[in-house]
């Protein structure tokens, strides 16, 4: 598999050997000798990075004739501040010209340079070009490497972005304590996007920092979920590019605020690679207790016809619980609203999440719940594409039948893993729990019928030695 990270960085070293660290650009002709322009603020409300984009190495052509100018002018309009321009020519068609245009065409926007930086020359260069702010990429630094060029940045009034992708950037870079990080929800190895990754890593960022979620956002929803989970400012790369409509969404979805919402408090509850787990078809009082006390993430609440329906006013009266509290709704396609009770225990924080398990549209679930998650029943080889069509981070996949105990094949459960991470629920229980671990290494997985005595009543002995088959698949 082609390691996209490093095949750059070869490449970019390359062309500083034969052109050095100006593109080829002769200081005071190409490059101005000095700055005219005053650096302008990055960061600037609302905190939205919208990039100047031609190509990537995953996607091929953007937009090859793209007007560097004409775009971040349009990002202006939409209301957008700040504006991101590749300068790195070999894989994404940029160049330092690109980023003096914008620049000169537009002096009062934020401008960031994103490149493959590696050295104080590569600074200087930058702030001669006009850019406000410049990526640092932590995972092809050193420590003294990255200390060093963050320091040339300040020296020069602009801001360092530092980026990160695993636990091993992060604590290198808490070492220097930046006030601005990047967490990618991009592999730089393999390019494929998680976009809850940004929210698992940001747990283990210790100091005061305004954090920004980078790349795989594509729609006004995806900039919720990165607001809502606590992130002061989104980098929008391919989609601002595409979507002329959506920078200004973008501008209107921050709006949605900080704060730790459902998928935020989800991802500081997983732990190494221990699945996080959802007990559903609760009814009573008892049987949410025992789930809560012994570790389960989610509980899960069923307000559709169902033997395990319960009504709102027995979730409401349950009161606090560690767990995160799920209200499963059945709708059809043409659906556009919740349920009554569902909206109300959703609005009023009795629930923490609605798990969408019908028909449900894809491009309608947003509008009716946030956050949300969809459940998608796959039968035959290829349901599993469907994944793709939902914007949530997370897909639960379900056999036909849900609620009998029906499990998926096994064929069908690699397909869907191989699309987005596992959310697994059909058929699990203390017999098999520790296999499906083992074989399948699920993100999530759902309980139900296999561990009751009757439709909506769990067996104790049940539930106690399903969570024991848990910790004895990862010992």
């Amino acid at each position: 598999m082609i390691n996209f990270r490093d095949v750059i960085v070869a490449d970019r070293k390359k062309r500083i050997r034969r052109e050095g660290f100006s593109q080829g650009l002769i200081r005071g002709s190409g490059i101005p000798a000095r700055r005219e322009l005053p650096v302008v603020p990055f960061g600037r409300k609302p905190f939205v990075v919208c990039e100047v984009k031609r190509r990537s190495p995953s996607r091929g052509d953007i937009a090859p004739d793209l007007d560097p100018v004409r775009q971040a002018g349009l990002y202006m309009e939409a209301g957008v501040r700040s504006v991101s321009v590749l300068t790195e020519q070999d894989h994404f068609g940029g160049s330092l010209k690109d980023l003096m245009e914008v620049k000169n065409a537009w002096p009062g926007l934020s401008v960031l340079r994103k490149d493959f930086l590696f050295s104080r020359e590569d600074i200087e260069t930058s702030f001669l070009a006009g850019a406000d702010a410049v990526l640092l990429i932590a995972s092809i630094l050193s420590l003294e490497d990255l200390a060093a060029l963050m320091e040339s940045a300040a020296g020069f009034g602009m801001t360092a972005l530092v980026e990160v992708h695993s636990v091993e950037d992060v604590r290198k870079a808490e070492i220097l304590k930046p006030r601005l990080l990047g967490i990618n929800s991009r592999n730089l190895e393999t390019f494929a996007i998680d976009k809850l990754h940004p929210l698992f890593l940001r747990r283990h960022v210790s100091w005061d920092a305004d954090v920004i979620f980078e790349s795989g956002i594509t729609c006004g929803e995806d900039a919720v979920l990165a607001y809502s989970s606590g992130f002061s400012g989104i980098l929008v790369g391919e989609a601002a590019v595409r979507y002329p409509g959506l920078p200004a969404e973008l501008a209107a979805a921050a709006d949605a605020g900080a704060g730790r919402g459902f998928w935020d408090l989800l991802a500081r509850r997983k732990k190494g690679n221990k699945p996080l787990v959802k007990i559903c078809g609760l009814t009573r009082k008892e049987d949410v207790l025992l789930a809560d006390t012994l570790g389960a993430d989610i509980l899960g609440f069923i307000l559709a016809p169902s033997p395990r329906r319960t009504q709102a006013a027995f979730i409401a009266g349950i009161g606090p619980t560690r767990a995160l509290k799920a209200g499963i709704v059945v709708l059809d396609e043409k659906a556009s609203a919740l349920p009554p009770d569902a909206d109300a225990l959703l609005r009023e924080g009795v629930l923490d999440v609605i798990q969408f398990h019908g028909t449900e549209h894809p491009k309608a679930c947003f509008g009716m719940a946030f956050p949300y998650y969809k459940a998608l029943s796959l039968s035959v080889p290829g349901d599993a594409g469907r994944l793709a069509e939902f914007s949530c981070p997370r897909v639960l996949i379900d056999a036909p039948k849900s609620g009998m105990g029906s499990a998926l094949p096994g064929e069908l459960i690699r397909e869907a893993a191989s699309i987005k991470p596992l959310w697994l629920a059909g058929g699990i229980g203390p017999d098999n729990v520790s296999r499906i671990i083992r074989e399948y290494h699920p993100e999530l997985i759902d309980s139900a019928s296999r561990l009751e005595l009757s439709p909506g009543v769990t067996d104790p002995h049940r539930v106690k030695r399903f969570f024991l088959e848990l910790d004895h698949a990862l010992s």
